[in-house]
């Protein structure tokens, strides 16, 4: 079965979003194309952590209606491809994700692996460049990921992580004003940073063409509601507003703070 017949593997909400920023959620959703067979996966890992990012695109979508910008997901599981890696990464198609082997991802031959690359990979990178290519200033690029609080047996103590590539304006920029205005505990390149291998997009689409850029991360278990997801998207587009103005960019927080159901 041909994959594309299954789903469009790039999501496009908001397109015609005004504000000068573009969001985007690399591991947006669980979905396995058929012809995977589920990667021999069982429903519990399918729909845990290892598979997508618990909450992010309902959070992505809820930033995108409060700051009117586009975003650009992913639409198939990281499992399959990993939109945030780039092509012969071990984590691009892993083998073993978390504590759970993907029997689905052993021993794939180069051209198996070129045709995901090819199927998922390269439309969503293209998609993203074309959205750029359309703003008319440069626009702020954010990416929008969740992460468990434990991890490996480890507890994570953070509750919002701001990550950066090489460029750190913007990751300033956030933490200081999340640290002044919010409760939460709000700390840089935590609970990992670029040297785990998790920027690929900040260093593909941020840096080459020197866009303020970060990584946000948020703890799942603060996106476990409806409105628990609203209240932290609306945390952040304050933060990313009031960030942008401190660069002089145009991405404004709506005063009717509208919330789809």
């Amino acid at each position: 079965m041909n994959a594309q017949a299954d789903v469009d593997p790039v999501s496009i909400f908001n397109d015609t979003g005004i504000a000068q920023l573009l969001l985007v959620c690399e591991h947006a959703s669980n979905f396995i194309p058929a012809e995977y067979n589920n990667l021999q996966l069982s429903d519990d890992v399918l729909h845990s952590h290892a598979a997508l990012d618990i909450g992010a695109s309902n959070l992505a979508q809820e930033i995108s209606r409060l700051l009117d910008a586009p975003l650009v997901s992913t639409t198939v599981s990281r499992l399959v491809y990993d939109c945030n890696r780039p092509f012969g990464a071990t984590s691009a198609i892993p083998e073993k994700s978390e504590v759970y082997p993907i029997p689905g991802n052993q021993n794939l031959s180069d051209a198996e692996a070129r045709d995901r690359f090819e199927k998922y990979y390269l439309p969503f990178e293209t998609a993203i460049s074309n959205r750029l290519a359309e703003f008319t200033q440069p626009p702020l690029f954010v990416t929008i990921h969740s992460f468990t609080p434990v991890f490996h047996g480890e507890t994570r103590n953070v509750d919002i992580g701001i990550i950066c590539d090489q460029d750190t304006r913007l990751m300033e920029q956030m933490v200081k004003l999340a640290q002044d205005q919010t409760t939460l505990c709000v700390e840089a390149n935590k609970p990992y940073g670029s040297e785990d291998g998790v920027t690929h997009n900040l260093g593909l689409h941020g840096n080459t063409t020197k866009l303020l850029n970060v990584m946000i991360e948020v703890k799942n278990d603060l996106l476990g509601s409806v409105e628990k997801c609203q209240a932290m998207a609306l945390t952040l587009a304050t933060l990313i507003s009031e960030s942008a103005q401190h660069f002089g960019i145009t991405v404004l927080l709506r005063n009717d703070h509208v919330h789809s159901a």
